[in-house]
């Protein structure tokens, strides 16, 4: 049952939260906060409990919740978790704490409703990292698209709806495609075994024909790919992350990119492991493009919240290589960038909010010289840009190189190309921190500097990274179960 607590504590949080924001408004935000912080504590326990598990019993999952919902139609509540959900669920669950906090003052109109629909824009994250029933996963696919849409077109910024519309027509079209991709499985099962089933364990190793199986991953494919974003499905998240709210951005960034990267790893490469492999050379050619378009396009930026958009095309573009790439070291290199990516871009964001707060502008231009007047949050701006170009030492260098290193073990120029993006990266981060922070404050700004609020969330999210770098063990131990039981795509 703690599977299913995780969602539904989230759930009631949001309730909750939009119930009593009509008499007092704080309230609202210290239920939320309070929710978040017991998932968090539920997931930890998960994580104790399970830290020493045999990373032989490749078929086990670490908990489960397995109810029949419509028979009929052989339908499941099926949830499960194993080292991979668990580890996307925590980031999933730290991110909701983030932005909890970011939203403390920046959200001052409808707070009630603010909280209930990032409650379950969380809630539909977890359900997305932890259904097994593929009409559970879909259910769960489009929950969160309908709260975020209205956390940008009701919370954002100047040209929100505009945003907002396109981030919604983008990730539902592309849903329908893998609504009809799962329905062709689903009957294709049925065909093949006489049995109709959405469930994910039955589903694998469906006997299909090579061009069948070729049309459906790519419905799989292109949803996922149009949430992760590739090159050249990516043309919504610019807008839409320059026009959310703070709380709205590092979600986008930290967790829905994410989803897509997920659905990768669990549903679109094991279901149809024929297919992946002979797709694996144009997903390759896609993301070492994404690698190097995005960080072009992010050096091209003048606005600080567009640059920051723009370098997860390139940093997600890594995470795509080492899905396709397939060998161990690659996919513990592209799980260790979706982790380390959240944290240090949802990082930025909270940065570039703070800024916007206190400067009411995101145009670069127009900073310079704040190393001056506010130093705390200089250095942390300097800290998450030294993570995001992969300094040593750091989590996001690991999950680069870890990802280079598998995808030189199949495939050398894709390898050698996709290394460009790393040396382009350290153009667009120093660009960020020497127009925006360094010079003189010919503007003459005087600003607060860091909250104590501000300072905690920064201040966990340097930690984070910094234990990543240096001792990313545990995480890769954990991973490890999940890892084994995905298909080698290279002979």
């Amino acid at each position: 049952m703690i599977l299913l607590w995780l969602i539904v504590v989230l759930l009631a949080g949001g309730i909750l939260a939009w119930i009593l924001a009509r008499w007092n408004e704080p309230a609202s935000r210290w239920i939320s906060l309070a929710a978040v912080c017991i998932d968090f504590v539920l997931v930890l326990t998960l994580w104790s409990r399970n830290s020493n598990i045999s990373l032989a019993r490749t078929n086990d999952w670490f908990e489960q919740v397995d109810w029949t919902w419509i028979p009929q139609f052989g339908i499941q509540f099926h949830l499960a978790m194993d080292g991979l959900s668990l580890l996307l669920v925590l980031l999933t669950l730290f991110l909701g704490f983030v932005s909890v906090l970011a939203s403390w003052t920046e959200i001052t109109k409808g707070v009630g409703f603010f909280h209930f629909n990032l409650m379950w824009i969380l809630a539909g994250i977890i359900g997305v990292f932890l259904a097994l029933d593929l009409f559970l996963f879909y259910f769960a696919w489009e929950l969160m698209l309908v709260p975020m849409y209205f956390l940008i077109a009701i919370w954002g910024h100047e040209r929100r709806v505009y945003a907002a519309t396109k981030f919604f027509l983008f990730t539902q079209l592309s849903g329908l495609l893998m609504l009809i991709a799962i329905l062709a499985l689903y009957f294709a099962h049925h065909r093949a075994t006489g049995v109709y089933t959405f469930e994910y364990t039955a589903l694998l190793g469906t006997p299909l024909e090579p061009h069948t199986a070729m049309w459906i991953m790519l419905g799989f494919f292109i949803a996922f790919a149009v949430k992760l974003p590739m090159v050249p499905l990516h043309t919504w998240l610019a807008d839409a992350h320059t026009e959310a709210p703070t709380a709205g951005s590092v979600i986008l960034a930290g967790l829905l990119l994410k989803t897509g990267a997920y659905g990768l790893i669990r549903f679109a490469v094991p279901l149809f492991p024929g297919a992946a492999r002979a797709f694996a050379p144009v997903a390759m050619t896609l993301a070492v493009a994404g690698i190097l378009y995005g960080a072009i396009l992010a050096f091209a930026q003048t606005d600080l919240k567009r640059m920051i958009a723009y370098t997860s095309i390139s940093h997600l573009g890594f995470v795509l290589l080492g899905v396709y790439a397939a060998n161990t070291i690659a996919l513990q290199g592209a799980l260790m960038t979706m982790i380390c990516h959240g944290i240090s871009t949802g990082a930025l964001f909270v940065v570039a909010g703070a800024l916007q707060d206190r400067m009411h502008t995101r145009e670069m231009s127009a900073m310079g010289g704040l190393w001056d007047t506010v130093p705390r949050l200089s250095g942390a701006a300097l800290f998450f840009a030294l993570a995001s170009l992969g300094l040593p030492g750091l989590g996001d260098f690991i999950g680069e190189f870890m990802v280079l290193l598998g995808t030189y073990r199949v495939n050398v120029a894709m390898a050698a190309v996709a290394a460009a993006g790393v040396l382009a990266a350290t153009f667009y981060a120093l660009r960020l921190v020497q127009q925006a922070f360094q010079g003189s404050n010919t503007h003459h700004w005087q600003l607060p500097d860091l909250a104590i609020r501000e300072g905690l969330m920064l201040g966990a999210m340097i930690a984070l990274l910094l234990w990543l770098g240096l001792y990313p063990q545990p995480v890769f131990h954990m991973f490890t179960q999940a890892a084994n039981r995905f298909p080698a795509l290279w002979r």
